[in-house]
């Protein structure tokens, strides 16, 4: 299948395919599928793949998922260093355009909502950093703890607190000096009221699709996806990073799952125990990836089930690239 150029207003806009949706749902496997189906190369958005090293607790692609398809944004960075939504941005873009350059059609796949709407529709700006505020909130971190940064959080901005990790203390500060700067519309420089994401157009010929299921089916795939992820030494892999010296206050050791079995290495939590936490907090989690994605309007939603599976999701998606005139 050839990928046409599009055009919107006499200007040339590069087609763009988006697969969005919650943990464990199967973006992935429709997006290897739908490869069998269009020339087509990904472009991962998941804020945890892009750490190398961690593979297990992230999901990344398996061996054969990749030789079927290439993805790009995996593996970009150690653990140890920082990487947000505006880096991402700029990775993206520039990923995007090599696809195109090979004549493929890229396609934009993952669950971290933010990354996306940053790709497609920007950033609004965050205040300038209060060293002095700064000082302040680290201070009271070295002193009374993350948690008390988080507990303060949570009182400014609830939907951030949710969002961070309490170990997460480098962005929970951040965070908390934006809200208290007064901007709440521009939490960690990475978040704007619903409005303004809708008025942005993005610079694509853009197909978006949403990937759902039931939720008790959505609850089961959850619970085999952890209980996977155990079997394939999810506990190793967390030992091995442990004993290559990372700390457990990392941010991307805060991730669900590393910091669940961080805890049963360093000898806190029965294993059993780390596994029911891990299944509720990916619950819980892709709960609020559904809640973020449902207010974006340029979604069509596709029932994985109601189609059939993986397959009929594939077959689904590739009619609708059809009709929007992204393939012939």
């Amino acid at each position: 299948m050839a990928i046409p150029r599009a055009e919107r207003g006499g200007e040339p806009q590069p087609p763009l395919l988006v697969i969005v949706g919650p943990t464990a749902v199967g973006k992935t496997a429709v997006a290897v599928r739908l490869a069998g189906r269009i020339p087509l190369e990904v472009v991962s958005a998941d804020s945890r793949q892009v750490y190398r090293g961690m593979d297990v607790g992230t999901g990344k692609p398996s061996p054969d998922e990749l030789r079927v398809v290439p993805h790009h944004l995996i593996n970009v960075v150690e653990p140890h260093e920082r990487y947000h939504a505006a880096r991402f941005r700029n990775d993206a873009r520039r990923a995007l355009a090599e696809i195109r350059g090979r004549g493929r059609l890229p396609a934009v796949v993952g669950g971290t909502g933010l990354y996306v709407r940053a790709l497609l529709k920007g950033l609004d700006p965050a205040p300038p950093a209060d060293p002095g505020l700064r000082r302040e909130l680290e201070s009271v971190g070295r002193t009374q703890g993350s948690a008390v940064l988080h507990g303060r959080l949570r009182e400014h901005d609830p939907a951030a607190a949710d969002r961070l990790h309490p170990n997460d203390r480098v962005r929970v500060i951040r965070a908390l000096e934006i809200a208290l700067a007064g901007s709440p519309e521009g939490r960690a420089g990475e978040r704007r009221p619903v409005g303004s994401w809708a008025a942005a157009i993005p610079p694509f010929r853009l197909v978006m699709v949403g990937l759902c299921q039931p939720r008790e089916i959505l609850r089961r795939r959850i619970v085999d996806r952890v209980q996977a992820m155990v079997a394939r030494g999810m506990i190793e892999e967390v030992r091995g990073l442990l004993a290559a010296g990372l700390a457990e206050t990392l941010p991307a050791m805060g991730g669900i799952g590393y910091r669940h079995f961080c805890a049963v290495v360093r000898g806190r939590m029965p294993e059993a125990d780390a596994i029911r936490l891990m299944i509720r907090d990916t619950g819980r989690y892709a709960k609020r990836q559904m809640t973020w994605f449902a207010r974006d309007p340029e979604i069509r939603w596709i029932d994985v089930d109601a189609l059939g599976g993986l397959d009929g999701a594939a077959d689904a998606i590739a009619q609708q690239l059809t009709k929007e005139g992204l393939i012939e």
